[in-house]
């Protein structure tokens, strides 16, 4: 399994029916609200495999309220 973590832009009044959608789908390890730039951090763990990119193109980008994510991939954990 490969560990990223998606920080998510929602649309101005829709991170908790964001949250709500992704917490529904059970795809996640972790989701957090944030400040910043950026509404949610999702921790998710993508098959091995699996093309990162459409994982989470059809497990996540569909999901109304989503304006855009920011992907990072991870390597090695200490």
């Amino acid at each position: 399994m490969n560990c990223v973590f998606v920080q998510i832009r929602c649309r101005p009044g829709t991170g908790y029916d964001v949250a709500d959608a992704i917490a529904l789908r059970e795809i996640h390890s972790e989701l957090y609200s944030t400040s910043g730039e950026y509404d949610l951090l999702m921790k998710l763990y993508i098959p091995e495999g699996a093309d990162v990119g459409k994982y989470i193109n059809d497990n996540v980008l569909d999901i109304d309220g989503i304006e855009r994510t920011l992907t990072t991939l991870t390597f090695k954990a200490f």
